[in-house]
């Protein structure tokens, strides 16, 4: 049947791509890689922040801390979520099969200790995590959420740097020595990893822009060890870790391997 102007029934135009007849164009596929890698970083992280509770120097960092591991417990579960099962990943993998990067599965030690590895790692995820937020890619969705939790968890641990830098004495010299420690760890969060794309060199110059400005407003001095090379840090993404590390898993995974299969 032909349609005129003058018809008042107007002719059904044929499907385009942005018409509810058209068939979606499929969601591009998470990388198993960048899953496990960041997934990884934010379970462990989110157990270390974890067992500070009861032991937290003041009752507001004892809420502080367990809300900024639960924020990276939920990221956690999605990244995992995306591979796998959540809880047998978590609960039932060995040492060699975690990919985090050794910052985060550092002891706590004091809070001086645990501060800095906050600002290193949160400085880091939070850049991330907008420049993925920003790209049309697997990860967006995720990422514009995190962002927002990270931004929270950069601001906490910025201004607690600066308290303790810029404070007495000994906290100043705390504060330097956790820092001093944990550098050599840094530079394995800019290595890159499968299915991720972005420009990392300049995301590590912004974040050693950004820390070196909290440091310097803490009275606190740029670390100046090396973060590559033969005597920086770093293989956690290939499934080597620390000694400490094997005692966390050992603990976190002990509840689950003692009564498998059990239901809650």
């Amino acid at each position: 049947m032909t349609t005129s102007l003058n018809d008042s029934t107007p002719a059904t135009p044929p499907a385009s791509p942005t018409s509810p007849t058209a068939s979606p164009a499929p969601a591009p596929a998470v990388s198993a890689a960048a899953a496990l890698a960041l997934g990884d970083d934010a379970l462990v992280l989110s157990h270390r922040l974890g067992e500070w509770a009861g032991h937290a120097p003041v009752l507001e960092e004892e809420v502080a801390l367990a809300n900024i591991a639960l924020d990276l417990l939920g990221q956690a579960r999605v990244l995992l979520s995306l591979v796998g099962d959540e809880d047998e990943l978590a609960y039932l993998r060995e040492e060699r099969a975690f990919r985090n990067v050794q910052l985060v599965e550092q002891p706590n030690g004091d809070f001086a200790h645990t501060i800095a590895r906050q600002l290193y790692f949160s400085t880091y995820q939070h850049l991330l995590y907008g420049r993925l937020a920003a790209a049309d890619g697997p990860l967006t969705g995720l990422a514009a959420k995190a962002v927002k939790e990270v931004a929270y968890h950069q601001d906490h641990a910025e201004q607690w740097t600066v308290r303790l830098g810029d404070g007495t004495p000994e906290s100043h010299d705390r504060m330097q020595r956790a820092c001093d420690a944990l550098w050599r760890h840094t530079g394995e969060m800019f290595r890159p990893v499968d299915g991720i794309d972005i420009d990392w060199p300049e995301m590590e110059a912004s974040w050693t822009a950004s820390v070196t400005a909290v440091l310097d407003r803490a009275t606190l001095t740029v670390p100046e060890g090396p973060r590559t090379g033969a005597w920086s840090a770093g293989a956690g993404r290939q499934g080597l870790h620390t000694e400490p590390f094997g005692r966390m898993l050992a603990e976190m995974q002990h509840l689950h391997r003692s009564h498998p299969g059990a239901s809650w």
